[in-house]
């Protein structure tokens, strides 16, 4: 898994460009347009909340864990819903910012709560975490099934029979290469290129191969209620950021202007701020070597 110094290079070093350019809370993981892609992206991330708590059977004072919690949008939507709601996160800087917001977060390895900890939940969501549970290492190392195995084991000890759990991420699609043949030496090989430039951009992270993979290692104690395609809304939210990281603003700018020494120095961190730039992640979705699935699981079994 990508270790707290990997998570935190992506959520705390670069958290306030985020936070100014998408909003306080800072809504990192695909919005639901539903093909209407003449809402804004406030409403579709809206959308998107509604889906996972209706999904969740969320109700007031339902007990609801969200995993991987970024920077608390979702806790902040079933706030509304007097939800009794608390987030985990790896990353110092996504916590510091919730706290601050007013809501119950901690710095925790989701992978690693027990009952113990703070008891069991009647619904836990993972919105976009699971994309860093199996490292590049677990997965030469053939670990990468027993990883997710594991995390379901951790799930089943949290949740009743009949609770459910709601997993958005990013996997690999049908156009995915072999992992040798990836690399950000030649720009003009789009596919290996951008995905390299992935691979730098989330440090310690491999994705699924496929939600197929993720529903295989959740039996036997979860059956897949419902599964769709979030491809194109995640293209269209990529679009929208970027608009959004474009946008000035001083405060940020001086941000940007902060690390250009880094970036001439460190050609890894060239790469790893290339999102800002090349968008690798919606050049891989639209070349469908990515996918993005939203995945709604109920507990049938101890």
């Amino acid at each position: 898994m990508a270790s707290k110094n990997d998570l935190d290079f992506t959520y705390t070093t670069i958290d306030k460009i985020f936070r100014l350019s998408i909003g306080e809370m800072a809504d990192y993981s695909g919005a639901r347009f539903g093909g209407d892609f003449s809402m804004t992206i406030e409403e579709a991330q809206k959308k998107k909340h509604e889906f996972i708590a209706e999904s969740l059977n969320v109700k007031e004072g339902s007990r609801v864990l969200d995993m991987a919690c970024g920077w608390g949008p979702f806790l902040n939507h079933l706030r509304t819903l007097k939800a009794n709601a608390m987030g985990v996160t790896l990353s110092s800087g996504q916590a510091a910012a919730c706290v601050k917001n007013g809501m119950d977060v901690r710095v925790k390895d989701c992978r690693e709560i027990t009952p113990a900890d703070y008891g069991k939940f009647d619904a836990i969501s993972c919105i976009g975490g699971l994309e860093h549970f199996c490292s590049i290492e677990e997965y030469k190392a053939g670990k990468q099934d027993e990883v997710y195995t594991r995390f379901f084991k951790t799930l089943n000890a949290l949740l009743p029979v009949g609770g459910r759990f709601y997993m958005q991420t990013m996997v690999f699609s049908k156009n995915m290469l072999p992992l040798e043949k990836i690399s950000t030496d030649d720009p003009t090989n789009i596919d290996a290129y951008t995905l390299g430039l992935m691979v730098k951009e989330f440090p310690g992270s491999w994705l699924p191969y496929g939600y197929g993979q993720v529903v295989k290692n959740a039996l036997p104690h979860f059956k897949l209620i419902s599964e769709s395609s979030g491809r194109l809304d995640y293209i269209e939210t990529i679009k929208r950021w970027r608009i959004g990281f474009r946008k000035f603003n001083l405060h940020k700018y001086l941000l940007y202007a902060s690390l250009i020494p880094k970036y001439i120095m460190d050609k890894e961190f060239r790469h790893q701020v290339a999102v800002f730039k090349v968008s690798p992640n919606k050049i891989c979705f639209e070349r469908e070597t990515m996918d993005h699935h939203r995945l709604v699981f109920e507990k049938v079994q101890d």
